[in-house]
């Protein structure tokens, strides 16, 4: 199935946009951004020239993806989730020059009102609370909240809470798909059954 653009939407000449990709009102999607198949974004979403969405991802209202914004499959962005691309902005210096890349892995979640500082990479199925400021690197499977974002636990790939203490060596059972996650010095290691 073709994409679908809400005619309020404004999608560049350019931009490449997968099957099935629905984009709603008052979007801007920009001339060198690429997005995959079977996404959904939402209404007034910003998409920058060099951002690049994977397939199945969900952005939710009101989230601008900026340059070098890297956002893998199946991703869930909440609404009013913040991306940064500079860490030091001011009005009156360009630093275009200076973008740091921002890499948001496979099936991960970011909550409403998340910000992601730039330069960080958010790791396969780590979970962002609402509100958190993500300052620095998020582990696979981690979840974090607050400000700064603070590791409080672990999370399935299903999404839900997994009964693992923070560091050490440990391994628990997923009850919705069976899969078992095993915990090694901070790394947890999904293991699909």
């Amino acid at each position: 199935m073709s994409p679908f653009c809400h005619p309020s939407a404004v999608v560049d000449d350019g931009a490449q946009i997968g099957d099935d990709t629905r984009i709603w009102h008052f979007t801007h999607v920009s001339a060198g951004s690429v997005i995959g198949e079977r996404c959904t974004i939402g209404q007034n979403v910003f998409v920058g020239n060099r951002a690049r969405i994977g397939s199945g991802v969900k952005v939710q209202n009101n989230v601008s993806i900026y340059d070098d914004i890297n956002i893998e499959d199946d991703v869930f962005c909440g609404p009013s989730a913040v991306f940064t691309n500079v860490i030091n902005p001011r009005a009156r210096i360009e630093r275009k020059s200076e973008y740091l890349q921002t890499r948001v892995c496979k099936g991960a979640t970011i909550g409403a009102n998340a910000t992601i500082i730039c330069g960080v990479t958010i790791g396969e199925f780590a979970f962002i609370g609402a509100g958190a400021v993500v300052t620095e690197d998020v582990p696979a499977f981690a979840l974090v909240v607050g400000v700064p974002a603070r590791q409080i636990g672990w999370m399935s790939a299903f999404g839900e809470r997994l009964s693992l203490p923070l560091n050490g060596t440990d391994e628990t059972v997923c009850p919705h798909d069976q899969s078992l996650y095993s915990l090694d010095q901070g790394v947890v290691t999904r293991h699909p059954r």
